[in-house]
């Protein structure tokens, strides 16, 4: 009976038919623990949240293999390696932020595996991949929209910036901002620097301070963030205070108290306080809501939710879950609904044309203010 067995196996191998061929598996290379843990768990809770509300494709179940990154370039690489050789994932998401999701990006496109990336907005994501996409707009745009908003839009001339030089996301973000205000004829009165993990930020805000620029761009992640606004404010800085969308944090007022009031930062274009939303932002927030009573959606949920539903439509028009037919069908999608808006892509660009948003703290509250196109 055992030779039978095994003979019958390898039969079904031939065949191309595997055991748990009932089941499309689609790996995260989550991150939810380490520094940027807030934000990789809210875009593992809006994947989870789609999956969800669409279960299944081409008759199988759609199960997410998630693996915890711990915000680091080197685990999300590891984690990558594991989903594609262990779990045997069809297509990858994630991970939160850009340095991590290029280590992950190696490993997928090495191994012929799509990889949809969430939130990572540096250019080199997708640079000269077959294989890796992403689901929100990149930092070239970011750092131009930014600039604009607050050299034309706020009148302001003279900009501060405070990078994290360790970060591959705060070096481009503010590189993009620096080049585009000064293009404006705004002028960059100090340039300082600071290293993921500090906590002590006294010296730098002091310097920026005398130099007297009418706002700050801290294209930074929450964890350092949040603390340059609360010892800006215990030093009675008077500028303005303008983050990034690694600043969106739904507890921003809860963490932050009278130090974020009136805080700006760029964002994925949506919000659960914009004043118009599409019919899938309208749809993701009624279900975020049934689903996490008492706790507010952000972006980074959206994004997420975002980067699964692409995936997920690849798979229905691809009439098949393995990872070169997902792959080629993502190339080919064209203005598909999401909360975040129509994406496109390209053989040309896996980088989607998105809006963006500002939001500001007002009263106590996120307020999202203001749309810019592309």
């Amino acid at each position: 009976m055992k030779r039978c067995f095994l003979a019958l196996c390898v039969v079904l191998v031939a065949a191309g038919v595997s055991f748990g061929a009932d089941t499309i598996k689609i790996g995260v290379v989550a991150t939810v623990t380490g520094q940027n843990a807030f934000g990789g768990q809210l875009e593992l809770e809006g994947m989870q949240l789609a999956n969800k509300l669409y279960p299944e494709a081409l008759g199988k179940k759609i199960e997410l293999v998630p693996v915890d990154n711990k915000s680091d370039k080197v685990e999300s690489a590891t984690a990558a390696t594991r989903l594609i050789e262990s779990d045997k994932v069809s297509a990858l998401i994630g991970p939160y932020a850009s340095g991590p999701t290029m280590a992950a990006g190696e490993v997928a496109e090495k191994a012929g595996v799509p990889m949809m990336a969430t939130a990572a907005t540096n250019p080199l994501v997708t640079e000269g991949k077959k294989y890796v996409y992403r689901a929100c707009f990149i930092d070239p745009f970011q750092g131009e929209a930014a600039a604009n908003y607050v050299f034309n839009v706020l009148g302001y001339k003279k900009a501060a910036v405070l990078t994290d030089v360790a970060s591959d996301y705060g070096v481009g973000l503010a590189n993009f901002f620096k080049a585009n205000f000064t293009k404006l004829g705004g002028e960059i009165v100090s340039d300082m620097k600071y290293q993921s993990g500090d906590t002590d930020f006294m010296a730098q805000l002091t310097e920026i301070i005398n130099q007297g620029p009418d706002v700050l761009f801290i294209p930074a992640y929450f964890a350092e963030g949040a603390v340059i606004l609360k010892q800006g404010s215990e030093l009675g800085a008077k500028f303005r205070f303008m983050g990034g969308d690694a600043m969106d944090n739904p507890d921003i007022v809860t963490l932050g108290g009278e130090a974020v009031e009136g805080f700006l930062h760029s964002a994925f274009a949506y919000d659960p306080s914009m004043p118009e939303m599409n019919a899938e932002a309208k749809a993701f927030t009624e279900a975020w809501n049934k689903e996490y009573p008492g706790k507010a959606p952000n972006a980074n949920a959206a994004m997420g939710y975002d980067a699964y539903i692409l995936i997920y439509q690849a798979i229905l028009r691809a009439g098949k879950s393995d990872p070169q037919s997902i792959r080629d069908e993502l190339e080919k999608s064209t203005n598909v609904p999401t909360v975040t808006g129509l994406t496109s892509f390209s053989a040309q660009s896996h980088d989607p044309v998105k809006d963006l948003g500002i939001v500001e703290i007002r009263n106590g509250k996120k307020s999202y203010i203001y749309t810019i196109k592309p």
